[in-house]
């Protein structure tokens, strides 16, 4: 039933009654009729289950719920379409059924980052009702509709077979409780993430709240001559606009360079279309959002610059005051270009690689809360924040409000996935301005649009290179010079560009290098941190010339990498001596013979660093607190997000405490002085685990020397780690040490008889296997990734103009388009790290681009130097699922 009543102000929009049936409950909501079912579900009933990951676009599943027993997409339905009718979500399956759900994506590993989870869940109860006992590929194809970015789903499919199993009256498989390393702990806090009951920012709601909403430049350069929020601030509803002279401290901050500002002012120029140029503060999300649409800007609109070479011209406008060249960086080691003209062959080409959006499933959202002032009369201010650094989110929240430190408090709370995208602070600075110039609490949720517009993306590099080798292929010399595009803002871009020289040679033995990387700003979306960070540009390159040498030297890929593999003892490409055991010639044998066997097979090696290296320090930091309760805490000051973080810091206390995982819990805020910098460059687990493996050690003299936890409450342990030799790249000493450890891999990618995507095989070093669950999902995931960044994801970008504008638009790849992987690993133990464990976020996707660019070349000879390889068979088949080879109108012909 639907009853009209009166207007809202503001929106204007129409109030009226609807009724219906939530979770066996009848409910009547005053609402607008045509308000999205997500919406009413989650801000009016508070059902959080139901995640906005990209409404109106209904791309993602996110949302998914049940209407009258069929599974539907919430954010595009009207609240006033299901009047009368019976709405299901993940809160009202019964508490069999829930646990049930929980139970069996948690022991499969089917969760990580949980944003996209809920969905799912909700979307395999109903099909599992209809369909009882299906096969794969049918599970697959009921996932059509859903997106996740963390598991390759894999491991979903897994736990949908296991739902299904368990249904039929089969038992679960025996759950860990030991905690130790090396077992299959469950996710910490899985069955949370898995049903949808943990809130993340969005899912947050503090009483009194004001929302914010961003007016974005409608230009990538244009000169801002005046800023007319007199419309706005007139809307019923808006309580303030915001723009740049309101600011009391720094404008501009950054990790590095603080060259972004936080509001563009009048009278400086927009660099890209994410610039901020007003903040509207209203009474809800819609006003606020309508409002900062009646903003008027003046602008003086100007030509951008759109590639690097041209903003290196002579005569190009300078984006910045120190120029639009950010950064140069370079390796030089004997005489390549005498090296080259004296080997038996020699191949170059140039390589191009594309923007690449993260497609973390949880947009960008942000709280502030004010607090009553302290004995000094000084207010404070508590922040919850998604962020990949909170500490480095508190430090450039408070410049921007002028404040001390440690006025401002910054609590984690766990992400729905980040890749490196949510390194810089996105709203985090406006919203907390926001919040100290009202004095009110304010919260601000980015739309899916407004995240692709903001956030910063994979760096386009273009890498022009020349490989040589002797008659017995073994490499001989390498000249590389390699232009990044690094948009409009510093962001890590500078790291970035040095990481691709540093990995240009890939994993194989370079006599003679001579490597130049430049970071050029331009006016397009802000470049930094992604999953791989240069290294994944830098092996499409070097891996794609090696094969070309096998070709001339008469032996197959696997051989050239065989004689030229890195082995302990020999130098890197940054000129670190790898003193260390490693594991990578043993990845490559482990795949020799699915290579050799395969009709149509690529195959590469990778390398990545762990750690940041290059001369800044890698620390680890983490405090264990006995807690009232009888719990221990344990606070980091790295982010969880999905890979498993707290679950491996709570293995780490189990093994050396003894105690059961029940005991432990996991957070990270500024309360603690924990501060290690950024979640970043594959090194959580390495950093964390060495840091509460001290602390533990510290809390287990205790107990056994006779203490109880019960006379041991308030009492704190500390862990520290520090990683301080690192050098610079290109650094003037005699053995140079750029990184704490690296990560190794083969892959092998295969090929069907028409082209297609077959399987993946993927043998890794990791060192030490802290929890086969997590560890098989986290590289499952990075294939998943990597094949998308070969294929079919694209960011579009023309003019400085975003073309990609909706999920679909961006490429990432759906269940029933992955093909099988199979993954292996290699335990070589570092001596340096806890266990002996090597970080392997980034490692997994370095060398997929290049062994399928390999396969494609051995099944049609073609020689791929541009990602995405949207021209080739294995994405023709993936885009059009018509495809066939020879068929009219989907081959090209």
């Amino acid at each position: 039933m639907i009853r009209a009543n009166k207007k809202t102000a503001g929106t204007g929009a129409v109030v009226g009654e609807v009724s219906l049936n939530v979770n066996g409950k009848d409910v009547s909501v005053a609402t607008d009729p045509n308000r999205s079912l997500m919406d009413v579900l989650r801000d009016d009933l508070d059902l959080i289950s139901p995640k906005n990951g990209c409404q109106p676009q209904a791309q993602c599943g996110c949302c998914t719920v049940q209407v009258e027993g069929k599974a539907r997409l919430s954010c595009v339905m009207k609240v006033g379409q299901v009047a009368g009718k019976s709405v299901l979500t993940n809160e009202g399956l019964s508490a069999e059924v829930r646990q049930q759900v929980s139970d069996c994506f948690v022991r499969a590993g089917g969760v990580q980052c949980g944003f996209c989870i809920p969905g799912i869940a909700m979307r395999a109860v109903t099909f599992l009702d209809e369909k009882p006992d299906p096969t794969r590929g049918e599970i697959e194809h009921a996932l059509r509709a859903h997106l996740c970015r963390c598991t390759g789903y894999t491991k979903i499919v897994d736990a949908i077979e296991l739902m299904a199993k368990v249904r039929s009256g089969a038992e679960l498989p025996e759950a860990d409780t030991s905690g130790r390393v090396g077992t299959r702990l469950a996710k910490y806090r899985g069955h949370e993430f898995v049903l949808g009951d943990f809130r993340y920012v969005d899912d947050m709601k503090v009483a009194g709240s004001l929302f914010a909403a961003m007016r974005f430049s409608d230009h990538p350069r244009a000169l801002v001559k005046g800023i007319d929020a007199s419309s706005a601030e007139k809307v019923p509803g808006v309580s303030r606009v915001i723009t740049a002279s309101d600011v009391p401290g720094e404008r501009y901050v950054g990790l590095i360079v603080q060259d972004w500002p936080v509001l563009v002012a009048v009278g400086e120029e927009t660099r890209y279309v994410g610039d901020v140029l007003a903040i509207v503060v209203a009474e809800d999300q819609a006003i606020a959002r309508e409002a900062a649409k009646l903003i008027e800007v003046d602008y003086e609109v100007r030509v951008p610059i759109t590639r690097p070479q041209d903003g290196l011209a002579d005569d190009a406008p300078q984006l910045h005051k120190n120029g639009n060249l950010l950064s140069k960086s370079g390796v030089k080691r004997g005489d390549a270009a005498g090296a080259l003209t004296g080997s038996a062959f020699v191949v170059e080409d140039s390589f191009q690689t594309q923007f690449i959006e993260h497609m973390f499933l949880e947009p960008e959202a942000c709280i502030a809360v004010p607090e009553g002032g302290d004995g000094n009369g000084e207010a404070r201010l508590q922040v919850y924040s998604q962020g990949q650094g909170v500490f480095d989110d508190q430090r450039q929240i408070s410049s921007v409000l002028g404040w001390d430190r440690d006025r401002v408090r910054v609590d984690l709370v766990s992400n729905g996935g980040a890749f490196g995208g949510k390194e810089d602070m996105s709203i985090q600075g406006q919203t907390s301005l926001a919040a100290a110039l009202t004095g009110r609490p304010v919260k601000c949720s980015l739309t899916r649009e407004e995240s692709f517009r903001l956030h910063p993306k994979r760096h386009p590099i273009r890498t022009d290179i020349k490989l040589g080798c002797d008659e017995e292929g073994r490499i001989t010399g390498l000249v590389a010079r390699i232009i990044g595009d690094k948009g409009a803002y510093a962001s890590v871009g500078a790291k970035v560009l040095e990481r691709a020289a540093g990995h240009a040679t890939g994993p194989y033995r370079v006599p003679a290098i001579d490597i130049e990387s430049l970071a050029v700003y331009t006016n397009n979306p802000p470049c930094g941190a992604m999953r791989g960070f240069g290294a994944n540009q830098s092996s499409f390159a070097v891996e794609g010339l090696l094969d070309r040498l096998a070709e001339k030297v008469g032996i197959d890929g696997w051989e050239i990498r065989y004689r030229n593999i890195l082995e302990q003892g020999d130098r890197f490409c940054t000129g670190q001596k790898l003193d260390k055991p490693f594991g990578l010639k043993q990845t490559l044998l482990s795949v020799k013979d699915a290579y050799k066997n395969a009709k149509y097979a690529g195959i590469a090696c990778g390398i990545k660093n762990v750690g940041i290296g290059n001369g800044m320090p890698d620390l680890g930091k983490a405090v264990l607190k006995v807690e009232d309760d009888g719990c221990v805490s344990i606070r980091t000051g790295f982010t969880e997000m999905g890979q498993g973080l707290f679950t491996i810091s709570i293995q780490t206390a189990c093994e050396e405490t003894g105690l059961g995982p029940e005991t432990f819990r996991a957070t990270t805020d500024t309360s603690a002085a924990v501060d290690c910098g950024q979640t970043t460059a594959s090194r959580g687990t390495v950093l964390a685990a060495a840091s509460v493996c001290e602390a533990a050690r510290k809390l287990k003299a205790d107990l056994d020397g006779g203490k109880t936890l019960a006379e041991l409450v308030g009492r704190e342990y500390r862990g520290d780690y520090a990683c301080m030799y690192t050098n610079k790249l290109g650094a003037d000493v005699e053995e140079p040490k750029t990184h704490l450890t690296y990560g190794f891999a083969t892959q092998i990618v295969i090929l069907d008889d028409d082209g297609r995507l077959k399987k993946v095989v993927a043998a890794h070093d990791v060192g030490r296997v802290m929890n086969p669950t997590l560890l098989e999902g986290q590289m499952q995931g990075s294939i998943h990734m990597g094949l998308g960044y070969a294929l079919t994801e694209e960011f579009v970008v023309e003019g400085g103009e975003i073309q990609s504008r909706d999920i679909k638009s961006v490429g990432v790849l759906r269940a029933h388009q992955m093909p099988e992987v199979e993954v292996i690993f290699i335990e070589e133990p570092d001596p340096e790290c806890t266990y002996g464990a090597r970080g392997v976020g980034e490692i997994g996707l370095v060398p997929t681009a290049p062994a399928v660019a390999g396969a494609l070349a051995s099944f049609d000879g073609i020689r791929r130097t541009t990602l995405p390889m949207k021209d080739s068979p294995a994405a023709r088949a993936i885009l059009d699922p018509r495809w066939k080879p020879g068929n009219p109108g989907t081959d090209g012909s």
